[in-house]
């Protein structure tokens, strides 16, 4: 399958310049880029001067949480349901220009080899399987009144509790031996968990250094879901590689995340969305209530790090019907960086953090073929990536697959 992509304008997200020409793409690999291009018995798609950038990397997501925003519930329903609802969540992702997404828990390798071979239309998915949880956790969705614990690979909850120092060494090592991408921690409380609190931190020293020894010794890294600058501080320094959210860090995180050259996942838009409608989405009243502790700090916490020379990725980390709004964050992240650093958060600086820089997230020789073509000139105005309507074609591994 051969694709010319014609009069473009392309963005080279690392260094925010603009280059006229062409790109000749192969087997779902761009080839060659440069202007007066040609291929013989390609499909040529003409762009008539449009700009071109790299296809879209959402780095926390959660595709199996696409039916409610009440994580509890989720291991009780059919696993053939979750994954239908699973499915058109990610063809929906795909319609936004998000051509990689890496998934924070919840997915599995079952939806990732259906997308690879084509039988469900969506994004490349980077998987992790279940997030670690210790008892009582940020990944334990029981309440306070259930007692058993049902961890059984069916089952489509986000998390599994591993308590100990034994027991997370087991746990990572099954999530590694079913192809995990990388391993999910719960570091601190969070939003939607029903039986902890945001402020506190989760895990022990012993226990997140065995974690990242385990993701290590496998080349593969850590993710840590973690609020406060203490939870954040202990992550960054057992190891992990990228903290998601960090809503409440400080200035010492600031210096970690740059020390350990670690990245931030920020999560603005889920906070924007469980305010506004999460109660209408299945999110339970108590979680509701915690929102207001994250909601407020998000955005300092973005400048803060970004002022500090942070590597900072893309994530919208939304559940159920909200899911919608993923691409909205290129809005909220506009009201304190400039466009180009909130492209780079979607394509370069993501390919990094996931192992993949040169793959995806740019459009240089030798990488995947996934490129949107866009109605204006996102440097001038971010948002329009946030309007379906201002993206004319999106191209994965050489296809169009989506726009008109």
């Amino acid at each position: 399958m051969s694709l010319l992509v014609r009069n473009a304008v392309i963005l080279d997200a690392s260094t925010g310049d603009y280059t006229e020409g062409d790109l000749r793409c192969e087997d779902g690999r761009v080839v060659e880029a440069g202007p007066g291009l040609t291929a013989r018995d390609a499909r040529v798609l003409d762009v008539g001067g449009a700009v071109v950038v790299p296809g879209l990397v959402d780095a926390h997501v959660h595709v199996t949480a696409a039916s409610t925003a009440d994580l509890g519930s989720l291991s009780s329903q059919s696993p053939s349901y979750v994954a239908a609802h699973s499915a058109r969540t990610m063809g929906q992702m795909l319609d936004r220009g998000f051509t990689t997404v890496r998934d924070a828990s919840g997915a599995d390798y079952g939806l990732a080899d259906a997308q690879a071979e084509g039988l469900i239309r969506g994004p490349r998915l980077l998987f992790c399987g279940k997030a670690l949880s210790q008892t009582g956790g940020h990944g334990d969705a029981r309440n306070r009144g259930m007692t058993a614990y049902d961890s059984h690979s069916c089952c489509a909850g986000l998390g599994r509790v591993a308590d100990g120092v034994d027991a997370v060494r087991a746990a990572a090592r099954d999530e590694l031996r079913k192809g995990a991408h990388h391993i999910k921690v719960m570091a601190s409380g969070g939003v939607s968990s029903l039986t902890d609190r945001v402020d506190s931190t989760q895990y022990s020293m012993d226990e997140l250094r065995a974690i990242v020894e385990e993701a290590g010794a496998a080349n593969r890294y850590v993710a840590a879901h973690a609020y406060t600058a203490r939870a954040v501080n202990r992550a960054l320094e057992a190891g992990v590689r990228s903290i998601e959210h960090g809503n409440l860090l400080d200035d010492r995180s600031v210096e970690l995340l740059v020390e350990h050259k670690a990245y931030l996942v920020p999560t603005l838009v889920t906070y924007w969305a469980l305010k506004e409608e999460g109660m209408s989405h299945g999110l339970p009243e108590r979680s509701w209530h915690k929102v207001d502790d994250v909601l407020g700090a998000g955005l300092q916490a973005l400048e803060r790090a970004a002022r500090g020379g942070v590597k900072l990725v893309y994530g919208s980390d939304l559940l159920g019907g909200m899911q919608r709004h993923q691409s909205h964050e290129f809005r909220l992240r506009s009201e304190v960086q400039k466009p180009i650093e909130v492209i780079r958060a979607a394509t370069v600086n993501a390919a990094e953090l996931v192992g993949m820089a040169g793959e995806i997230g740019t459009l240089t020789p030798g990488a995947h073929a996934d490129l949107l073509v866009l109605d204006g000139d996102p440097l001038e105005d971010v948002g329009l990536l946030a309007d379906p309507r201002r993206i004319r074609h999106v191209v994965q591994a050489g296809e169009c697959v989506g726009a008109s």
